[in-house]
């Protein structure tokens, strides 16, 4: 099951990095990359997470070590970065940005500043921070890759969640920009679309109102594992692939965006004006 890293398969025994390694998809890569040949430093603003992580790594048989680090702050990722040079057995060959907050249920206006200020330190300066640090050195590497977290909402414009939204369209804009800047270096760029992913985002988050209730229903509906989730964007760096979008729904949402835009933003704004809740 462990073994030595396969030529093209930037997935497969890595030296990696995976931030936001305490709970759900963050987990999830974790595990998988350790089931891949992998060792993985798991970091995590909560390091009781990030250790429970490290247990479930070593139960596999794989090599990890937590990390605290709060990525909105550059000089706690710069830290991360020696720590994995410090630690891992080879030079680090796989970035997951992966840590991630959940705002919603208030429109622009009303949505409070310090939660844009929040939101947009994690989801969007986190994934800054990460690209600007790793970025180089996998460059020098001449292989491996990064995988940016985003999601459905990078390019979904749902209503009542505009700092999120704004937050994952940055971080798909700029896995859009490495992915040019790196072609023909070695190093694989992949963004990560996903819906509804069964994670504690919603628990760790500020999603507020009737937003907070949908979310719950839909989730308990559609929600798909963490683990398909990652595998698909595991498998999808391996083939270079620069898009994954592991639901169906993420994929009919990105078409009609693309071929219906006009018709697309009237139904969203109708499902807004007149309420989700109608709808149940």
């Amino acid at each position: 099951m462990f073994g030595s890293r396969l030529p093209n398969k930037p997935s497969r025994g890595a030296a990696a990095v995976v931030t936001g390694a305490g709970s759900g998809i963050g987990r999830a890569f974790a595990l998988e990359i350790a089931r891949r040949g992998g060792s993985v430093l798991c970091s995590d603003i909560n390091l009781a997470t990030a250790e429970e992580t490290v247990a479930l790594v070593k139960e596999l048989g794989g090599q990890a070590w937590a990390f605290k680090c709060d990525v909105s702050k550059l000089n706690q990722v710069e830290a991360m970065a020696e720590e994995a040079e410090r630690v891992l057995p080879g030079p680090v060959s796989l970035v997951i940005n992966n840590a991630g907050v959940g705002v919603g249920g208030k429109p622009v206006g009303e949505a409070p500043i310090a939660d844009w200020k929040w939101t947009l330190g994690i989801n969007l300066w986190g994934v800054i921070h990460g690209c600007h640090v790793f970025t180089p050195k996998l460059k020098q590497l001449g292989r491996g890759g990064i995988i940016n977290v985003a999601s459905t909402a990078s390019f979904s414009a749902a209503p009542l969640m505009g700092a999120y939204n704004v937050t994952k369209a940055g971080a798909l804009a700029l896995t859009e920009t490495l992915a040019v800047e790196l072609a023909g270096s070695g190093v694989s760029v992949t963004g990560l679309c996903p819906t509804l992913v069964k994670t504690n985002i919603k628990a760790n988050g500020r999603i507020v109102g009737e937003s907070s209730k949908l979310f719950d229903r839909l989730m308990d509906r559609f929600g798909m594992s963490p683990e398909r989730v990652v595998n698909d964007a595991l498998n999808a760096l391996d083939r270079g692939d620069l898009y994954v979008m592991p639901q169906f729904d993420a994929r009919m949402i990105w078409r009609a965006k693309r071929l219906v835009p006009r018709s697309y933003a009237r139904g969203i704004g109708l499902i807004n004006r007149f309420g989700v809740s109608r709808l149940h």
